[in-house]
């Protein structure tokens, strides 16, 4: 059988184990970095304003998660986003719950003004960004599915420059040009909380040691659906079983693609 299109990918985050600092959510940080140490990266969760930008300067790839906010994590938010920008590295904005609640809302547009190299999201949280009336999800949950947003993706792509990620039962991805439609996973992923928010930091990872944020992207969402399918098989675990095996899984991806 050929290699899978994203092995390389991983191969070379799990080589060079880049830096991804993350500035995301209370609820997910810890399982976040798990995340990142299965698939070789190196995280680091530096939220004091003083020093996020500083951080975000000399990182390989930083993500932006929007879960919790506070006055501070704004704070730290706007410094790591300006900075990324500055020093051309490559940055996910991951606007949690945009288009419910308002506040965020304008604060997610503020960041875009620093050039994320991808938005990803559920599908209410893009199409909410993107403009679409009527699409705001129930907190983090969407209201619409993946495929339904894909022309809203392509269109908040190509105003942005950002590459558009929407996450669902089957991902897609889009500069705006090319789209690729990321099948697989398993609904058990929609019962760990976070597993979303992670995939926003293997973006930031991939995109560390790959040239092309598009394919960045689509290779990040590849693996951890292939992840969740072997996490899923038989015997059927619950969603704690399914969170280690998930790891697990992912490790074993790693290691698949070096040897």
């Amino acid at each position: 059988m050929p290699a899978p299109e994203w092995e390389k990918s991983l191969r070379a985050v799990a080589e060079v184990s880049p830096l991804v600092h993350c500035l995301t959510n209370i609820v997910v940080a810890g399982f976040t970095a798990n995340v990142l140490l299965a698939i070789g990266a190196s995280p680091a969760m530096v939220e004091n304003p003083d020093e996020a930008g500083a951080f975000a300067a000399v990182a390989g790839g930083v993500l932006i998660n929007l879960g919790t906010l506070s006055r501070g994590r704004e704070e730290a938010m706007r410094a790591a986003a300006a900075a990324a920008h500055q020093a051309g590295r490559p940055w996910v904005l991951d606007p949690v719950a945009v288009g419910a609640l308002a506040h965020r809302t304008t604060f997610a547009k503020e960041l875009l003004r620093h050039r994320p190299t991808v938005i990803r999201g559920n599908a209410s949280e893009i199409a909410s960004l993107a403009g679409v009336a009527g699409a705001a999800g129930r907190g983090v949950d969407s209201s619409v599915e993946s495929g339904d947003v894909v022309e809203a993706a392509r269109e908040l792509a190509g105003r942005s420059g950002a590459v558009g990620a929407v996450s669902g039962a089957v991902d897609y991805v889009t500069d705006g040009h090319r789209v690729s439609e990321v099948p697989g996973g398993d609904i058990l992923m929609t019962r760990v909380t976070g597993v979303g928010c992670a995939l926003g930091a293997a973006m930031a990872a991939f995109m560390a040691v790959t040239d092309d944020p598009f394919q960045a992207t689509a290779d990040a969402s590849a693996v951890l659906a292939e992840a969740g399918g072997r996490a899923a098989a038989a015997p059927r675990p619950g969603p704690g079983t399914f969170a280690v095996r998930l790891l697990d899984n992912l490790a074993e991806l790693a290691a698949e693609a070096v040897r």
